[in-house]
């Protein structure tokens, strides 16, 4: 395997022949000058995509390190420069085809061609440049006059009950195809031929007149949230890049440019503009109402679906979105003004996008790239915030069913039965009753669960569908009638008029409140996983019995991105430990096409100060908050006297991050009870030493936050006779949980962040039945990978190196501390994103300390990411710390030293 890195011993990245020198000689176009780091890890990613062949890179680079502008950067240079360089083999290998033909007329063959591209990307940038100069005076002729409302455009008449029954009722499907969803499932045969000759979703027949130049390679990039894509999309339009024409023609276009042609894809929730549809509860309902919507029932068909009389809309649509770098609003936009729906006119934008940009969902499910239109084969794909892609494959396909969702779609059914039952025939009639069916067996386990004694355990699939019979029923067929006839929907959303109608509310008829039956499909289709996969398990609340399905390892769900993508970039600001994602998302793939890269920070090591505080003093009770002394009343004391401590010589905000809120609540508690030879409580004497704040369970975290920051950064009034310009905010204190809100995505940089504590390790559950069956199945998948005999064929790392022939004993030991090592990093992940919360910037300094004396194990020290452990191993500087930690005397001579020399330097 290949590694490099900017702060650890690793070996530097391999091929140091003509290619490296090449790549380290490149320009990558940042707009900025940038740091060395940002230069590795550029290098890096455009090895990686270099490389090519199914290449995998697992690159960590800080938070405040410019991580997504240099992924920007080295992926798109290397795109256009692997364009220019295809284009450039082409015409070659045209001239070597003709090779034994006059010179002249191979000259007049590769000019011919040359010129031919040359006009083709001319003509399509003209026409962006256009689109562009249209944009420009339309923004500016809307700074001077006001929309005009739309909202009359989407007025509907009211519906006769005769139409608002048809609606609702089930198709006769005689002829119901039951062959595999494509991208226009779900429209009508009509809807479907127009989007087919238009090139949406099925293979684009090009005519002569429409000759817009296709990229053959894309990027397609995910994050995780809306909000991160946005950010991206914000970078992406600071750099510029040079045309990919061949390099040969672009020596003649010296001042040709070419803007960076950029998709983002998002769901029908997102960019849905018919306000009947968008209104609906559930992202469920949503899809299934705007498939019914094309089937063009009673004469309601949705307006804004691409059809052939809104081709040059859907062009116009198509051309705009290509030539101004949008994001998902500014596309939801574009689609209102032209009157065309953005979910599907974007598909008509997609071959000609250089850049895709997509949330995990979309990018995560086959089913869902499918209906995208997404074909990964030879692409490339970049996974940011990749810190949790375990988890978000595991969520996607994660499912959760409650008895009383089961009780409200038993009666939504009997509502539609009564209406609708009569009229049901053939397939419809028996399917239906076969939902009902499901139900009832469902339901009888879960009442029967009621008397487990037990509040959790793990449900065997069998007896769950032994009741009723309902394991007689072929389940896939019943999920994909439920899925083609829109039955969850119709359903629903005629037990929601009926209710509406009975409240007396006539705008609300269609909106389907609580998507129970979309949940019980969800359900139905995790549970016709293989058994292997994962895992099903009870929760009793409250009176009520909860079902939930977790997918017990990424690998499956994830190799299909894997195997197709030309190259997959992993990359985040905490990836640290690496080992998860080779073993569980890349098992099978071997190390020469895996790179890891620990990059470290753009501040400078003396901005850092990392301490390991194992105890207050000798002799007392070391610092090792484990789950066995998490009621040590003398323990949680001790760690209050040492926030005392680090509050008084550390200025403006201190983060402390507990393993749990149960645990903060129980800290919380002691220290308000805590008084020692001090007549006030430590909670009172932290209260002195800052204002102090407190994250809780389910509560908003914003105004948290807010009051936080507030405090800080808002002088304190100054006492009489003290002059203003000298006085500033005593600080603030804030108790934060690992894995909480504060823990990712909140940035406490420069004065909200001086010093961050992280009490303990965080490790999960390990009596939980959920973390049970996960190291379960891991110790049982590595024991058979060590003790098979066909090696190539199993699921894991210890598999792909070949282990084979050791003793059961000695397997046994390795499968155990496997599952070890995969509990451990959950834990470290953890901490490792709490951390990255302080620096966030190159004049950003901060101190970490880790309170904990297991911190100071070789074991754990080596899962923190490289700058962090480059912290705590300066020698002789304000970041040293012990082998093992140290006492709080030696912490707070270390603290004071660090944060003296911040002042002095002011």
């Amino acid at each position: 395997m290949k590694n490099a890195s900017a702060c650890t011993s690793m070996d530097d990245i391999d091929g140091v022949g003509d290619a490296a020198r090449r790549i380290g000689e490149l320009d990558f176009h940042h707009p900025y000058t940038p740091y060395d780091v940002q230069e590795q890890f550029m290098r890096a990613v455009y090895e990686v995509l270099e490389a090519g062949d199914g290449q995998v890179g697992i690159l960590e680079s800080p938070t405040g390190t410019g991580k997504s502008l240099s992924l920007i950067c080295a992926s798109l240079t290397w795109l256009r420069n692997h364009k220019s360089s295809s284009h450039e083999a082409a015409l070659r290998d045209a001239g070597a085809a003709y090779k034994d033909e006059p010179s002249w007329l191979i000259d007049q063959l590769l000019r011919r061609k040359r010129d031919e591209l040359v006009r083709r990307w001319e003509d399509r940038e003209q026409r962006l440049e256009m689109v562009r100069l249209r944009e420009r005076a339309r923004e500016d002729r809307a700074r001077k006059r006001r929309r005009v409302d739309e909202a009359a455009a989407y007025g509907a008449g009211r519906q006769s009950v005769e139409d608002e029954d048809a609606e609702w009722l089930l198709d006769d499907r005689p002829g119901a195809e039951s062959g595999p969803q494509d991208a226009l499932s779900g429209l009508s045969k009509e809807s479907r031929e127009v989007l087919e000759r238009m090139g949406l979703g099925a293979p684009k027949k090009r005519d002569e007149d429409d000759d817009f130049l296709e990229e053959e390679i894309k990027i397609y990039y995910t994050s995780r949230t809306h909000s991160q894509l946005s950010q991206f999309i914000t970078e992406l339009r600071r750099p510029t890049f040079p045309p990919s024409l061949p390099s040969s023609v672009a020596k003649e276009q010296q001042n040709a440019s070419e803007t960076v042609k950029l998709l983002p894809l998002s769901s029908r929730q997102r960019l849905c503009i018919n306000p009947s549809v968008s209104r609906l509860g559930s992202v469920q309902a949503i899809n299934d109402r705007c498939a019914e919507l094309q089937q063009n029932k009673a004469g309601k068909k949705c307006d804004y679906v691409p059809k052939e009389e809104l081709l040059s809309q859907t062009h116009q649509f198509r051309d705009t979105a290509l030539a101004t770098v949008p994001d998902i609003e500014d596309l939801h936009k574009l689609g209102k003004s032209l009157a065309v729906c953005p979910y599907y006119a974007s598909r008509a934008a997609l071959p000609g996008a250089e850049i895709i940009t997509l949330p995990y969902p979309l990018l995560l499910q086959k089913s869902a790239r499918d209906a995208l239109g997404i074909k990964l084969e030879g692409n490339v794909v970049i996974i940011d915030e990749a810190h949790n892609i375990m988890d978000a494959v595991a969520n996607v396909h994660a499912a959760e069913l409650k008895l009383s969702d089961l009780r409200k779609g038993r009666g939504m059914l009997g509502v539609y039965v009564k209406r609708f039952g009569k009229k049901l025939k053939g397939e419809n009639r028996v399917n239906v009753g076969r939902v009902g069916r499901v139900i009832d067996g469902l339901s009888e386990w879960m009442e029967g669960a009621k008397s487990l004694k037990q509040e959790h355990g793990i449900v065997d699939p069998n007896d769950l569908t032994r009741p009723k019979g309902i394991d007689q029923i072929n389940m896939y067929e019943l999920i994909q009638y439920i899925q083609e006839s829109k039955l969850a929907y119709k359903i629903e959303g005629y037990a929601a008029h009926v209710e509406a109608q009975e409240a007396g509310d006539n705008t609300a008829g269609s909106r389907a409140s609580s998507p129970v039956l979309h949940s019980l499909v969800s359900f139905l289709v995790a549970l016709n996983n293989p058994s292997s996969e994962g895992r099903i398990f009870y929760q009793k609340t409250g009176g009520d019995v909860q079902l939930s399905y977790l997918l017990l390892s990424p690998t499956h769900a994830f190799s299909s991105i894997a195997s197709s993508a030309r190259a997959v970039i992993l990359a985040g600001g905490t990836m640290s430990p690496f080992d998860d994602y080779r073993n569980h998302l890349f098992p099978s793939l071997a190390s020469p096409k895996v790179t890891t890269l620990s990059c470290g920070h753009v501040i400078p090591r003396e901005n850092l100060c990392v301490r390991v505080l194992s105890g207050t003093r000798q002799g007392a009770a070391p610092f090792e908050f484990s789950f066995q002394r998490r009621g040590d009343r003398a323990l949680m004391a001790q760690l209050g006297l040492a926030l005392l401590n680090v509050c008084a010589v550390v200025p403006d905000g201190v983060v402390v991050f507990f393993p749990s809120y149960g645990y903060l609540d129980e800290v919380v508690s002691a220290w308000r009870e805590h008084k020692g030879d001090n007549a006030a409580t430590i909670w009172e004497r932290l209260q002195t030493r800052k204002a102090v704040f407190q994250e809780t369970r389910g509560a908003s975290s914003d105004e948290v936050l807010r009051q936080y920051s507030e405090a800080i950064l808002e002088p304190s009034t100054p006492s009489k006779g003290k002059d203003r310009a000298e006085t500033s905010s005593r600080g603030a204190l804030l108790l934060s949980v690992v894995g909480g809100k504060m823990s990712e995505g909140i940035n406490f940089s420069d004065r909200l962040g001086r010093c961050v504590v992280v009490v303990g390790l965080p490790y999960p559950n390990a009596a939980s039945p959920e973390w049970k069956a996960k190291m379960e199945y891991i110790e049982t998948t590595t024991l058979a990978a060590l003790t098979a005999s066909d090696t190539t064929t199993t699921t894991t790392e210890a598999a792909s190196q070949g282990l084979r022939g050791v003793s059961r004993a000695e397997a046994a030991a390795r499968a155990k501390a496997a599952a070890r090592d995969f509990y451990e990093n959950a834990c470290m992940r953890a901490v490792n994103q709490s951390i990255g919360r302080a620096i966030r910037h190159r004049g950003d300094y901060a101190a970490i300390v880790l309170a904990d004396r297991r911190y100071g194990t070789e074991r754990i020290r080596a899962k923190l990411p490289g700058w962090i452990r480059d912290g705590m191993a300066a020698p002789g500087g304000p970041g040293a710390a012990g082998k093992d930690g140290e006492m709080l005397g030696g912490l707070m001579g270390g603290l004071s030293a660090f944060f003296r020399s911040k002042a002095d330097s002011v």
